[in-house]
């Protein structure tokens, strides 16, 4: 498999969301609805540090996506990722290096008017310390062979003045950095406008060793108050009826790319 070459990109701000169906889950390797191998959909974000591919097991994951409304504005909803995993032939999936939620071109996200929380404070203090309506997302992290683990999902500004979010999984004292990154020209031409990039670092655990979830819920979305009322942090510009693509562009430590979509239709 090809090496990323990734570079430190500039700060970026989405403002999107909407409502839809759930749709028929999609699997495979990175080959998106043009037929062809997809390429990194996000290659303007931090890079993660270079680690060899292992030999491992082929992951076969599959996405289902739901987005509800999310009780506030008009146009507000939350947006939910249902990631399941398993590995061919048997045993558990070979654990992540990257993954990048792609949302569709209708959605947009407000990070900007939602209060923000510094990972400094969730590893000093906890995530009880962040400030109030900073929590945008939560999920569960279904563990290998059995076990579940809450998911929490804060809005952040790095200090490099990027925006993103910290996704928390307190039980294994886990912190991951995502960035808002705009996704590539083939991306935007299969539907796609704005991407989470979540980058897995390495760990002391050798990678042929660690192990990968075999599912893997998380919900992006909240509103919050203010004097001139209700603001959600994902819309949707979709009109009833229209189709929306979700997708989830996965990195695996085998060197293996997977791009699982979803279709849905907002009622």
């Amino acid at each position: 498999m090809r090496k990323r070459a990734r570079r430190v990109g500039a700060a970026v701000v989405a403002a999107m969301a909407g409502v839809c169906l759930l749709a028929a889950p999609a699997a495979g390797d990175a080959m998106g609805r043009s037929g062809v191998p997809q390429a990194d959909p996000a290659p303007g974000g931090p890079q993660r540090p270079y680690e060899p591919d292992v030999s491992g097991p082929r992951n076969v994951d599959t996405l289902a996506a739901e987005i509800t409304h999310d009780g506030g504005t008009e146009q507000g909803v939350r947006v939910r990722f249902d990631r399941a995993s398993h590995a061919e032939p048997a045993g558990p999936p070979a654990a992540a290096r990257r993954f990048v939620f792609l949302f569709d071109a209708s959605l947009r996200f407000r990070p900007d008017v939602f209060p923000t929380c510094a990972r400094t404070v969730i590893a000093e203090q906890g995530i009880g310390a962040c400030p109030r309506h900073s929590l945008i997302g939560r999920g569960t992290s279904h563990l290998y062979p059995a076990g579940t683990a809450q998911v929490y999902a804060f809005n952040t500004r790095f200090p490099n003045g990027a925006r993103g979010a910290l996704v928390v999984i307190p039980a294994s004292d886990t912190i991951l950095e995502l960035t808002w990154e705009r996704v590539t020209a083939p991306y935007r031409r299969l539907g796609y406008r704005w991407a989470l990039d979540e980058i897995l670092p390495p760990t002391a655990t050798p990678p042929e060793q660690r192990v990968g979830t075999r599912r893997f819920e998380l919900t992006w979305g909240a509103t919050r108050p203010t004097s001139s009322g209700a603001v959600s942090f994902a819309r949707t510009t979709a009109k009833p009826g229209e189709e929306l693509h979700i997708g989830l562009w996965s990195e695996f430590v085998t060197g293996q790319v997977a791009l699982p979509e979803s279709t849905a239709t907002r009622p």
